[in-house]
């Protein structure tokens, strides 16, 4: 399998993932574990505080929302702690590997 077979067989596999966790009602699920995760690691206060630095720093009426959008993910994705990463893709994992319909559909 050559390099972009193997990059098409990656996205065909995240696009079935995600429409099973969209189907199951998992994805919704685990957007509710990672936002209480990151409240509780202090993420969200965290980036909150950097938002309003930032802000000060440039001037709200100079700041754009492209901008600060630019300047914060990154960031965000940055101060992700990897405690809450490694959660997250541990239960999406065991959901799928015990997902009949997943291992049905890519043939597991």
């Amino acid at each position: 399998m050559n390099m972009s077979q193997q990059t098409a067989e990656l996205i065909k596999r995240k696009q079935l993932i995600e429409e099973r966790l969209e189907k199951t009602g998992k994805r919704v699920e685990f957007e509710e574990l990672l936002k209480k995760k990151l409240i509780e690691t202090g993420w969200k206060d965290e980036m909150k505080k950097y938002c309003m630095e930032l802000i000060k720093s440039k001037g709200i009426e100079k700041m754009k929302l492209e901008e600060l959008t630019e300047e914060l993910l990154p960031k965000g994705k940055a101060l992700v702690p990897d405690v809450v990463k490694n959660e997250l893709l541990e239960k999406i994992q065991d959901f799928i590997e015990n997902d009949p319909d997943y291992q049905r559909l890519y043939d597991f």
